[in-house]
């Protein structure tokens, strides 16, 4: 079997790896032919002699050629690799199934097939098969096998969770299945693995890797200003907050708390114990939110000239789409600190009480079928103007029906149509919630006024259609160059909410 190339030349990957460069973490994975043992560039074992080394783009290569995971790096851990661009019409079908593969929210807690995978991108599956091996060196099933696998040996390694609760989190229908390609895989069984690594106690902290440079302090001041008392808190280097989570029919809700490990490129992420049983889930979301799987070196290469001081901005995201989309509508047209009462009261007046071990978080966020329906008058008695209250009510109408899908998954551009028929929903908000909800990295808000004033555009007669012009030389990371732009309106953190229309 043929595999294909990692994004660097074999002696560039041979030269992060003997200087253990932490920004090509998760770029590629290094097979070493002497031990049998695929690893991530920052490995802290001796650098391999470069005649044992073989490269590959994905760790699904890596173990279809033979190679197990590094019990010491860990390549669970890596950032994953994104890599939008535009790259032919195959290597972008390949990336873009890889990419939905990746997103468990995309398939509602259910088992996705080849099948269904070609359905959602409009090709059929035979197409898919062909496309995706060639670009990738292994089929769509073995890709997302290898995705389970390493959920799994990261909830063995990192959790006490029971072996069994650890196979159906990490998307293995039995236990008897996951054992069997555990050892397949791996030449060692589950508890094999555990009783091999440090023991952990039941709860214990999960780290997740990205990619240097990364702006904490900008990253953690953007969702102070716009903390919610009793459902968020952020403290120095770390987050806390509440979260449900409603996935295939089940609920979830509890706590979480996030904290930076700089020094070592690094989330700490810690978890509730009723978040435990959904944490493959609550992983991906949290690395979604906080942008951990942003390559910076493609990114600067196309904005660093515009933006010389924003190399280690990401885009902020949220643990939940739909959260995310009702605070947009809150903040159109007023500052940050006003949408922030706004979302205050509302939480309040329709949130549901949870206990936490932290005084700060004893607050959920409303449910969809809560607001969903919410009457005009209880809504405007919190100060809600009546066409705010109508979009408000629509997204959750929406999200409670399964109209709108508001993740990392979701088609973009049926999404943004389908959001814009909403009342109250414009392009602003509608681009907004693609680049935080959505994760597009494209997304332009081009009405957004703030915009307007950091691009020098706010004289011009129509500056929406001139910021949209300029920001061509930004594509594919218009939501980045979004991002860098308000901040520069701001020395340190990033700016208030920008004032714009729906």
């Amino acid at each position: 079997m043929s595999f294909a190339e990692p994004p660097l030349h074999p002696d560039a990957c041979y030269l992060a790896l003997k200087t253990r460069d932490a920004r090509f973490d998760g770029s590629f994975f290094t097979g070493v032919t002497s031990t049998g043992i695929y690893c991530r560039p920052v490995c802290k074992v001796r650098a391999p002699r470069r005649e044992n080394c073989r490269f590959f783009a994905h760790a699904a290569q890596a173990e279809g050629a033979g190679f197990r995971p590094c019990l010491r790096c860990r390549p669970e851990l890596a950032p994953y690799a994104l890599r939008w661009s535009v790259q032919d019409a195959g290597a972008v079908l390949a990336q873009q199934a890889a990419r939905l593969l990746d997103e468990p929210d995309a398939w509602n807690g259910q088992p996705p097939s080849v099948e269904q995978l070609a359905a959602r991108l409009g090709v059929s599956d035979r197409h898919l098969r062909r496309i995706f091996e060639a670009q990738l060196g292994v089929s769509p099933m073995q890709y997302l096998q290898t995705r389970r696998l390493l959920a799994a040996k990261q909830l063995l390694a990192d959790t006490g969770l029971p072996i069994t609760q650890v196979a159906l989190a990490s998307g293995f229908s039995s236990l008897r299945r996951f054992n069997a390609a555990f050892l397949q895989h791996y030449g060692l069984s589950p508890s094999g693995l555990r009783r091999a690594g440090v023991p952990r106690e039941l709860g214990s902290e999960v780290r997740l890797g990205y990619r240097p440079p990364y702006d904490a302090v900008a990253m953690l001041d953007f969702f102070r200003t716009r903390a919610i008392v009793g459902m968020e808190f952020v403290e120095a280097t770390k987050l806390g907050r509440t979260l449900a989570l409603d996935v295939g029919g089940q609920r979830w809700q509890g706590w979480l708390v996030i904290e930076f490990d700089q020094a070592h490129s690094q989330l700490v992420l810690r978890v509730g114990e009723s978040l435990w049983a959904a944490l493959p889930l609550l992983i991906r979301r949290v690395r979604s939110a906080f942008d951990l799987d942003a390559e910076p070196q493609a990114i600067n290469a196309r904005l660093h000239g515009s933006f010389p001081l924003g190399d280690g901005l990401r885009v902020p995201g949220s643990l939940s789409g739909y959260e995310l989309a009702v605070r947009a509508v809150l903040g159109q047209q007023i500052t940050v600190a006003a949408g922030r009462t706004l979302a205050q009261r509302l939480v309040q007046r329709f949130g549901t009480p949870v206990e936490t071990p932290y005084p700060q978080l004893n607050q959920l966020f409303p449910a969809p079928e809560a607001l969903a329906t919410a009457a005009g008058d209880a809504l405007g008695q919190l100060g809600i103007v009546r066409q705010r209250q109508a979009a408000i009510v629509g997204i959750a109408r929406a999200v409670a029906q399964g109209r709108v899908q508001l993740h990392a998954g979701a088609d973009v551009q049926a999404t943004i149509a389908a959001l814009k028929e909403l009342p109250g929903i414009g392009d602003w908000t509608a681009q907004y919630i693609a680049m935080r909800a959505l994760r597009w990295p494209d997304a332009f808000p081009a009405g957004d006024v703030a915009l307007h004033k950091a691009m020098g555009l706010r004289e011009s007669r129509q500056p929406a259609r001139a910021a949209e012009a300029a920001a061509q030389a930004w594509k594919p990371w218009r939501s980045y160059a979004v991002i860098r732009a308000w901040s520069s309106l701001a020395p340190r953190a990033l700016p208030l909410e920008p004032v714009a229309g729906a």
